[in-house]
């Protein structure tokens, strides 16, 4: 097959070798495309809406890779549970940035592309189902207006992963802003270099605010930033009944973008106490703790930049709480403009915000389900 001319650049690769492994997709026998994403290949100018679906098969599976592209997985760590482990990108390869006609760079990766240095024994492949609600719902989520991954396309691999039995294969194609995570500062943060660590904010800023002010600390520039684009994006979540089931700190992508559609679910009768996670016995990440799961990554996030905040600790820890303290404000503002519009108010008032928690307590007493209720108030204001 001839190369796609879409002319990736590799930037990550730029940063130190510990932040990643190289690594080729391990090729596939049978690649079928499952589904095309037409409209966001059109939007992206991806050169395959006039390709054959067996070249793009071949494109989209691994086989063959694109002009520019120096694939490799990406290494980070994470809390899980809240539980801190070295991680990396098990069965995810990315092939590099690509530019889009505004001018930003998104990345271009594989979702089950085979084992990298990262996947712990696993066999880095991933089945049909898991990728196809990945594409399904993350482009939900892109058409309510909620910053999110996309999906390109599932591909078939024409072989069997081995789950809970025999399962057919599939990559997926995702695009992001970038897939920069809490997990990734948190393992430049274990290395225990402040040079490297710095390296990383610079390159993180640049990719997601490269107009930030000079006369501020780097490092407060991308707290300040993360903290205000998670506050809007956890406020959209709520807003929508959005449950992501799994917000480990590396499923927290510092893009401001929903990452990570494993196990996860828009709320059907409403309480806040719902979770959507088999392995969340707890209720750790319940519908209701989003916001509070969200300020507890951050801490973490913070916690990593302490060492280039400032020469001296306290003031790095004073500089880190302050950006902290800005969350729960900016949160509640993003979340109550949303729901005063949801019910059909145009100011977000103190009032406001006690109609909306009087009518979240009727619907949680009755059972209501939650997208029903909100669809019936505007039909009944509409006509009203």
């Amino acid at each position: 097959m001839k190369k796609s001319h879409w002319n990736l650049r590799q930037s990550y690769a730029d940063l130190p070798s510990e932040f990643f492994s190289f690594v080729h997709p391990t090729p596939v026998p049978q690649p079928r495309v499952a589904i095309l994403n037409t409209k966001l290949a059109e939007e992206l100018g991806l050169a395959i809406a006039h390709t054959d679906f067996g070249a793009i098969a071949q494109l989209l599976s691994g086989n063959t890779l694109p002009e520019g592209a120096q694939p490799l997985a990406q290494a980070y760590a994470g809390h899980q549970f809240g539980h801190f482990t070295m991680l990396g990108d098990g069965r995810a390869i990315l092939l590099g940035e690509y530019e889009i006609a505004d001018g930003r760079w998104v990345d271009i990766q594989f979702k089950g592309a085979g084992p990298t240095p990262y996947s712990r024994r696993g066999d880095g492949r991933a089945a049909l189902g898991p990728m196809l609600r990945e594409y399904i719902v993350s482009e939900a989520m892109a058409a309510l207006g909620v910053p999110t991954t996309r999906s390109l396309a599932v591909t078939l691999t024409g072989e069997n992963v081995l789950r809970e039995g025999a399962l057919p294969g599939a990559v997926l194609t995702r695009i992001a802003a970038s897939h920069i995570r809490v997990g990734t500062f948190e393992y430049a943060a274990a290395l225990g270099d402040s040079a490297r660590l710095a390296e990383l904010t610079l390159y993180t800023l640049n990719r997601h605010l490269p107009e930030f002010p000079e006369d501020v600390p780097p490092a407060l520039s991308l707290l300040k930033h993360v903290v205000r684009s998670q506050a809007a994006l956890i406020a959209r979540w709520m807003h929508i009944g959005f449950i992501h089931g799994v917000m480990n700190t590396d499923n927290m992508a510092l893009s401001g973008e929903t990452i990570d559609y494993g196990p996860c679910a828009f709320m059907d009768t409403y309480h806040p106490h719902t979770v959507f996670s088999s392995i969340d016995t707890q209720g750790r990440y319940a519908y209701a703790s989003q916001p509070q799961i969200a300020l507890w990554n951050l801490e973490r996030f913070a916690e990593t930049l302490l060492p280039i905040l400032a020469e001296d600790k306290e003031e790095a820890i004073e500089l880190a709480q302050g950006a902290l303290d800005g969350y729960a404000e900016l949160y509640n503002t993003y979340w109550l403009s949303g729901m005063a519009a949801k019910v059909g108010l145009s100011e977000a008032t103190d009032d406001v915000q006690q109609v909306v928690l009087q009518l979240l307590q009727v619907m949680q007493r009755n059972e209501l389900d939650y997208t029903n209720t909100f669809t019936a108030l505007t039909r009944s204001l509409s006509q009203g």
